[in-house]
Parts: structure tokens; C-alpha cells; sequence
């Protein structure tokens, strides 16, 4: 997964004792693999490693604090990174006995305009998620207030920076951290001497809370935050990130010069500030990327294969024409030494790439296969050229579609249906004398709807069914049917809002009896963890918990043929499974097990499977930063994945698929 030095708790906690709280300066972990890093960086496998460790950290604070005879002072941000840090903390309070009745805590931001009880309100998200689930005194919670007057803001503020320092000040502060570099909403341009005010949002931040808004037109300009100065005075900092989408904005906010243009590098100057990320929100930094500059590395075949493709890429020369020189002058003499000559590692690496290429008549033929799609339009998108070849050689398909994906359709979508429905009733009789009631509900629903405002069961029902037949739509251009499709419309989605519940046993219950009854050879999983609103990520929860229970001995990676695991009570067959990455990111070539190549032709009818999303098509409701339709997105991802073959000497094709198999 990743490479380099890691941490554990007793590591982190020690440094931060022994951090004298004045020191300013940049710290940094010993060791040449972190030579670059100017924030102690703890790389953890998962999200769920980061959100237990961090949990902990915070946990033993309270103890410590309340041993001394004093008050707790946290401060607390908002977002999905931390979530999990309040999920287990909730943990802790009901199976460990933590107790908040002596935390003071102070929120690092909030939405302005914003009323307390409104549904993006950061006041009720951290009531939702944390303090109604403890025994926190109501009276010791402290969010930004989003009702203040416009003109009473300034002494406000003052009077919240006044009541931190009345407490003594905060022990540890947690943050996430935004795409450009903001914390708290500490935006480009914030000053390190900043406090507690009022900012305008940047662009970038305000499409990123598009989604949570319903649209970035709906989304406050201004905020009221924490300023840079006031997060400093923090005893100690613990900065967040999970996911690929924040490797790059990681990488510099530790390696990078401190910028007024990126708030999160000031932490640089502080001594006591330790950065917890997953190995995806990793992947960029030095040590992860390209460790063979820092430092000797072990050799594996993995890391070869990565340092000869950068090298190829970096020269710009395919693989078999690398030099003697070219690997000197990058640093890789040591893996020329290993093979002997540039040509046995050239060779090597040449073939291990080759290796990889899948095309149809090696993919499986006359088997049982699941694709699991979180919405109703991930599998033609991620795996549309797969499918195709996966039905054109006899194999028996179900793809399972997870979630309605109801929240993800205009309102607009659903007056057009409503109108057909109710033109097909007036001019030709169908349906019974309930039509003309059921037309006018919805009608007036969405005409005093809200942005954000959850749908009555009837909408979200309209809403399901457009999205089901587009899927099905999409199925039957890749030469499925509808008899493949199933929707299991699993409980955690249900929610309405952009914010779901956690994955519980009913969730599990439901994939695990499909996987009892498809009994498959293999399972396809979307394994992309970038999607903006984390339903991909809560899906592969599911997945993982349903094959854990059916096959607990289930080997990992490709299995030699018939091999195959039972255990008492269990299902007998131990699936492969492949994992495929969404609309947002593609796994590089490196890393990917099989390369599934697409002609023109087979290219041509996985977009056109795409353009069966109506409702998704144009103008997406959740685009992420991307703001390219998913069609363009795939177009552009799959050609770039054979292009890079291409770049480095192997064989031409016109688009390619990636997998890994878990």
C-alpha cells in the first residue's frame, strides 16, 4: 500500500509531550524518507485507521486533563474527514466509559447567514454527530453563531477569541484540510496573524459544498472562522485528510514552501503539529512517490516496475531504449547494479507491463459475475468496455445496483415525467382517477421547495424510477438486459439528504444474501475512493463486511484455477474480485493488475451506454471539481491509460480499462 516510515500512537503521543509549546520552526521526523517533509506526516492504511488513532489521541487528552483537575479544550471541525473521528469518540463514551462532562469545545467555523436548525448548518451538523451522542454540558459547546447581526459581527468575535483564551486555550485542535489548502475557511490570502472574522469563500470551496447544497448558486459567500493565529495558539494540531482527491494539496502543504496563498503550510511554524492521512491522500508525497530519491529502497518488483515507468516518462524514451545513463542521472544506479545491464531491467519491466494487457479472449467465458454499481450509472462508466466483452463470451451476469442514487436528479427531471404521466392520462385514459391527485402533490411540493429540502416519498420515488430505467437503458447497449439488472437500494442511502447514514447490518444483509444466491466466480467493486459525496466508499463497506461473513478464508489476488475455500455454514466458492475506480480516477498503470483494451468501436458503445443517464447528462448535480459530463470524463481517462502504453514502447491501442484485483 505505501512505503516509508509510519507511526503509532505511543510514537505520536511522546513527540507531542515532549514538544515544548512555544517552539516555532519547522519539525519534522527524522529519517531520510521524510527529509522533505515539513510537518510529521502519519500515513495510515484506511480512513477507519486515521479516524481510530486520531480518536484516541483526542481521548487521551480528555484523561489526562481531567486527571490534572482541569477542563478538556478541543477544537472541532466539520466535514465528512472527521466523521469518523466522531463516530468513534461516540464509541468510546458508550463502550470505554469517555466522558465529556468536563470538555469545554470550540468550533472552527460556520456558514454566514446561517440559522442553527438549518440542515447545512455546521451547529447541527456537530450536534448530530457528536455532542447529542455524549454527555457534553450544552453550556461548554461554542460554534461560530451564523444569526449574528451584520454589524454586531466584529465584537462577536472578539468576545469568541476572548472566550477561548478565558479557558486557557485549546489543547488540541483537529482540521481537515480543503483543496486549496484552506483551514478552518481560512482561504488563499489569509494572513498567519489572522483571527477569529467574517471571509468571503473562495470558488474552489464554494463548488466543493456544492453538492451538499444542491447547487453552487445556493451556496453562502461568506463564513465566519477561526483565523491562521487563532489555530497556532493551539497546544497541539492534528490535521486530517483522506482520499486522492487531497494527495495533491497534502504533498504541499508538507513539502511545500509556507504560502499565503496555501493557509494549511503556516502549520509548518508549528511545533506541535502532526498530519494524519490515508495511503490515498498520500500517494504524492516524495516518500510514496518516488522514495529511490530520498533514500536506498528495497528493490521489490513492484517498486522496480514504478521507478523504470517514471524514468520512461520522465526522459520521455520508451522503456527498452533507457540508458546507463539515464538511470545514473536520475538515481537508479542501484537497480542497474541489481539486474547488471539497462536492458535486463528494461526487459523486465517491459514484459511485467505487457503481462497485464487483458484482452477478450483472455477474460473469463461461461462464468458467474457480479458488478456491484453504488448508483444507478458507475458500472457502464467505469467498466461499460469490460461488460461488453464480458457478455459477448457467455458469461452470466447480475449487476447490482446499490442505491437509488434518487438525489442525484433535478427537480426539473421530475416536472418533465410528471407532465408526460399526466398528458398520457388526460389524452388517452391510462391510469385510474388518482392521477390527476398524484400530479398535483408533486406539483406543489416542488413549487415551495427549498434547496435542500428533503422529498416527499413520492418524489423520491419519481426520482428512483428514472434512474432505474436509464440503468436498465444502459445495460441493454452493452447487450444486457433488464433480467441482469437488480436494485437493492440499500437502507444506509435512504436518507434523503446528501449526508447518509452509516453502514449497519441491514445494509450487509442485503448484499450478502444476493452474493448467497449469485454464488459468483467474480466481483466487481468500484474501489475509487474520490467520489465527492463517499457513497462509493460506504458501498465497498458493505461488500467487504458481506464476502468477510460468506468466504472468511477468501485468498487475496488471482487464484490459480480451482481454487476455492469452504468453511461450516459457509458458501463454498471463493470469488475474485476485481476492483474498478469511478468517474474521478483511474488506477495508474502500475498499479493496476489487468489492462483491458477497447477498440474504437467497443469505446463508442460504452459512451453511448452513458449518454443513457439522461438525468445525469449536461449538467450533473454532483460534478465534483470536474466540470466535464461523466462521457467526457471516460473518454479522456481511458484514451490517456493506452496513450501512456503507448509513451513507453508497448503495444498501441485506442482506450483501455484498469483493475486491480483485490
Amino acid at each position: 500500500m505505501t512505503s516509508g516510515p509510519r507511526h503509532d500512537a505511543a510514537d505520536v503521543s511522546k513527540a507531542r509531550e515532549s514538544a515544548p509549546a512555544a517552539q516555532r520552526g519547522p519539525s519534522h521526523v527524522s529519517g531520510a524518507l521524510t527529509a522533505l517533509e515539513r510537518i510529521p506526516t502519519v500515513v495510515l492504511d484506511d480512513h477507519q485507521a486515521v479516524a481510530v488513532l486520531v480518536a484516541q489521541r483526542i481521548a487521551d487528552i480528555i484523561r489526562a486533563r481531567n486527571a490534572e483537575g482541569r477542563t478538556a479544550v478541543l477544537g472541532l471541525a466539520t466535514g465528512s474527514t472527521p466523521i469518523g473521528v466522531y463516530r468513534e469518540l461516540i464509541r468510546m463514551h458508550r463502550e470505554e466509559g469517555l466522558s465529556f462532562k468536563r470538555v469545554v469545545s470550540f468550533n472552527l467555523d460556520e456558514y454566514y447567514p446561517m440559522a442553527p436548525d438549518n440542515i447545512h448548518s455546521y451547529h447541527r451538523f456537530m450536534w448530530e454527530n457528536l455532542f447529542s451522542q455524549v454527555d457534553v454540558d450544552p453550556a461548554n459547546v461554542h460554534i461560530p453563531d451564523g444569526t449574528v447581526r451584520r454589524d454586531e459581527l466584529e465584537g462577536w468575535c472578539a468576545a469568541y477569541e476572548q472566550a477561548i483564551r478565558d479557558q486557557g486555550g485549546i489543547d488540541i485542535q483537529i482540521l481537515g484540510i480543503g483543496k486549496t489548502g484552506h483551514i478552518g475557511f481560512n482561504e488563499p490570502g489569509s494572513g498567519e496573524k489572522s483571527r477569529t472574522r467574517l471571509v468571503h469563500l473562495d470558488t474552489v470551496t464554494r463548488r466543493d459544498a456544492a453538492a451538499d447544497f444542491f447547487g453552487e448558486e445556493f451556496v453562502p459567500r461568506e463564513a465566519i472562522t477561526m483565523g491562521v493565529a487563532t489555530i497556532l495558539d493551539a497546544r497541539e494540531i492534528v490535521i486530517l485528510a483522506t482520499g486522492e482527491h487531497k494527495a495533491r494539496i497534502v504533498r504541499r502543504a508538507v513539502e511545500g514552501q509556507i504560502d499565503l496563498e496555501v493557509a494549511a503550510t503556516f502549520l509548518q511554524r508549528h511545533a506541535a503539529t502532526t498530519f494524519f492521512v490515508d495511503g490515498a491522500a498520500a500517494v504524492e508525497l516524495t516518500r510514496i512517490a518516488t522514495p529511490w530519491l530520498l533514500d536506498e529502497v528495497e528493490w521489490t518488483e513492484r517498486r522496480t516496475l514504478e521507478a523504470v515507468t517514471w524514468l520512461s516518462r520522465k526522459v520521455g524514451r520508451a522503456i527498452l531504449k533507457l540508458t546507463q545513463a539515464d538511470y545514473a542521472e536520475h538515481q537508479l544506479s542501484s537497480l542497474v547494479a541489481r539486474h547488471g545491464t539497462p536492458g535486463a531491467v528494461n526487459g523486465l519491466v517491459f514484459n511485467l507491463l505487457g503481462a497485464k494487457i487483458r484482452g477478450k479472449s483472455k477474460l473469463p467465458h461461461g462464468k458467474k459475475v457480479v458488478c456491484f454499481s453504488p448508483h444507478p450509472d458507475d458500472d457502464v462508466i467505469s467498466m461499460g468496455g469490460i461488460l461488453r466483452k464480458l457478455t459477448e463470451n457467455g458469461n452470466e451476469i447480475l449487476v447490482a445496483y446499490m442505491t437509488s442514487g434518487n438525489i442525484a436528479v433535478f427537480d426539473h427531471d421530475v416536472r418533465r415525467h410528471v407532465d408526460f404521466l399526466h398528458r398520457m392520462h388526460r389524452d388517452h385514459g391510462l391510469g385510474d382517477a388518482e392521477v390527476p391527485a398524484f400530479v398535483a402533490k408533486v406539483d406543489a411540493f416542488l413549487r415551495g421547495k427549498r434547496p435542500g429540502d428533503v422529498d416527499i416519498p413520492e418524489v423520491a420515488d419519481i426520482k428512483r424510477l428514472i434512474r432505474e430505467a436509464e440503468a436498465i437503458s444502459g445495460l441493454e447497449t452493452v447487450g444486457l438486459s433488464g433480467a441482469n439488472g437488480r436494485f437493492l437500494n440499500l437502507p444506509f442511502y435512504q436518507t434523503g439528504k446528501v449526508k447518509k447514514d452509516p453502514i449497519g447490518p441491514a445494509d450487509v444483509a442485503i448484499v450478502r444474501a444476493l452474493l448467497a444466491e449469485a454464488m459468483p466466480d467474480y466481483i466487481f467493486v468500484a474501489g475509487d475512493l474520490s467520489d465527492p459525496h463517499g457513497t462509493h466508499r460506504m458501498c465497498k463497506e458493505a461488500i467487504d463486511a458481506a464476502i468477510a461473513e460468506l468466504w472468511p478464508n477468501r485468498p487475496r489476488g488471482p487464484q490459480p484455477a480451482g481454487a476455492r475455500r469452504s468453511g461450516e455454514g459457509k458458501a463454498t466458492k471463493a470469488p475474485e474480485v476485481w476492483l474498478y475506480r469511478g468517474a474521478w480516477q483511474e488506477w495508474p498503470i502500475t498499479e493496476a493488475t489487468w489492462l483491458v483494451p477497447m477498440s474504437q468501436e467497443e469505446l463508442r458503445y460504452k459512451i453511448q451506454a452513458i449518454f443513457k443517464h439522461q438525468s445525469q447528462k449536461d449538467s450533473m448535480p454532483f460534478p465534483g471539481q470536474d466540470e466535464r459530463e461523466f462521457w467526457q470524463r471516460v473518454e479522456q481517462r481511458n484514451k490517456e491509460t493506452a496513450g501512456i502504453l503507448d509513451q513507453l514502447g508497448l503495444a498501441e491501442y485506442f482506450a483501455m480499462e484498469a483493475y486491480v484485483v483485490d
